[in-house]
């Protein structure tokens, strides 16, 4: 006998009576348009007003050196427009024009050109002034030319992301074949140095990430774009772990290549934040440590080659096993040079877009994503480890695992007194 199945309906019950499912999904709608109107054509709060003009508020949001002068990018992000009705350069006024027009609408930006005869490498404080008599300021700190887009400069942005990014990264990497003839027991010593330095990277990318993001307009609100940024990412790759898990891959080389690649991207992402600084801070001539700089960059960065190819070592069941069994295949060159890639060329990237083209939203959105991504590799590689030491029957925290973990830590933390200027 046939059992009736549930149909849904197209109707439900209102005050007795059977109404469409699509008019009672309407009634709200239509009330909440006529309450918006109400406020909109009406003055609802007249009461609640006074005479005091809104909060102004303008944030400097690039500052190009020109040859004749500066050119200021405004961004209003306060409740009502603003004009601008002076400037004062260095506490001297100055003449100067806007684009497209001296009032900036709310969440709206225009360019504020200053002809100006700035001398090279002195700083230079703008200040501009609106028609309610408040002030706002932006820092030119070492006045020289803001590189404009070319191909040599193309070029040389570009190889400075190699030195900082692909290059440390492929380094690291070389101790791959060493690494392979390591014993189990150092072999977790190894992925708790990969955990350690990726805990030092998501701290590293939170803090600048809110530094960034709390510099945007409040309208912006930097902060929780930031960490809704960091949500997005590291549900993205969550989402992509249990489609994997739906899947039933068991194949072991498979699951090394892919938390290899999670790691790159974790680092990538890092990598495309730093290479963002890197690149604003030599457009905005501060970095003049030059070589040092680069230098810098790839000691502190040398060791995420490591932290990328450790997942990729095949698991032994006992030391002795290291002479008497054949070693496993290791992956294909194509996989390394993709590894590379992944956690590398974000860095050239970043360095481009900072040099010509900086945005602090574009900045704190990629920080955001920089946090969450390392946040899951750092839980995938601790699943990792537990289940190796689970399968040998040694702790978690182990002395080795302990040493490993503070080393990668140290390793990170003392290499970046180099690159911080």
């Amino acid at each position: 006998m046939d059992t009736p199945t549930s149909r849904p309906t197209s109707a439900v019950t209102v005050m007795g009576r059977q109404v469409p499912i699509w008019l009672a999904a309407l009634v709200p709608l239509v009330a909440l348009g006529l309450l918006l109107s109400v406020f909109t054509f009406g003055n609802p709060l007249a009461l609640f007003r006074s005479n005091i003009p809104p909060a102004e508020e303008l944030t400097f949001d690039r500052i190009q050196v020109t040859q004749d002068g500066f050119r200021v990018t405004l961004v209003n992000g306060g409740p009502a427009e603003v004009t601008v009705s002076q400037v004062q350069v260095d506490q001297a006024y100055w003449s100067f024009g806007m684009t497209p027009s001296n009032t900036i609408p709310r969440l709206g930006r225009a360019e504020l050109d200053i002809h100006y005869p700035w001398v090279t490498g002195e700083p230079n404080l703008i200040r501009v002034l609106t028609s309610t008599g408040l002030a706002f300021e932006g820092l030119v700190e070492a006045a020289v030319p803001t590189p404009l887009p070319g191909v040599r400069q193309f070029l040389a942005y570009g190889l400075v992301g190699i030195y900082v990014g692909i290059i440390p990264v492929v380094l690291g990497m070389l101790w791959y074949p060493a690494m392979r003839r390591l014993e189990r027991r150092w072999m977790g010593a190894i992925l708790s140095l990969t955990i350690g330095l990726l805990v030092f990277l998501l701290i590293d990318t939170l803090l600048e990430g809110l530094e960034v993001g709390s510099e945007l307009p409040g309208a912006f609100q930097g902060v929780p774009l930031m960490l809704f940024s960091a949500l997005l990412a590291w549900l993205v790759l969550v989402a992509i772990g249990s489609s994997r898990a739906s899947t039933g891959e068991t194949d072991p080389a498979r699951a090394r290549v892919y938390l290899a690649g999670l790691i790159a991207l974790g680092i990538g992402l890092h990598n495309l934040g730093e290479g963002l600084a890197i690149g604003a801070a030599f457009a905005l001539g501060a970095g003049a440590l030059g070589s040092f700089l680069v230098v810098g960059f790839t000691l502190h960065n040398i060791t995420e080659g490591i932290g990328i190819v450790a997942p990729l070592i095949p698991a032994r069941k006992t030391s002795n096993e290291l002479e008497e069994t054949a070693p496993e295949p290791s992956p294909a060159w194509t996989h390394f040079a993709g590894l590379a890639f992944l956690a590398g060329a974000p860095a050239v990237a970043g360095t481009w877009i900072g040099g010509f083209a900086f945005s602090p939203v574009l900045a704190t959105i990629f920080l955001g994503l920089g946090a969450g991504a390392i946040w899951q590799v750092i839980v995938e590689v601790g699943r990792l480890l537990q289940r190796d030491s689970r399968r040998d029957g040694t702790p978690l925290v182990s002395w080795f695992n302990l040493v490993g973990f503070l080393l990668g830590l140290a390793i990170m933390y003392f290499t970046a007194f180099l690159v911080k200027v």
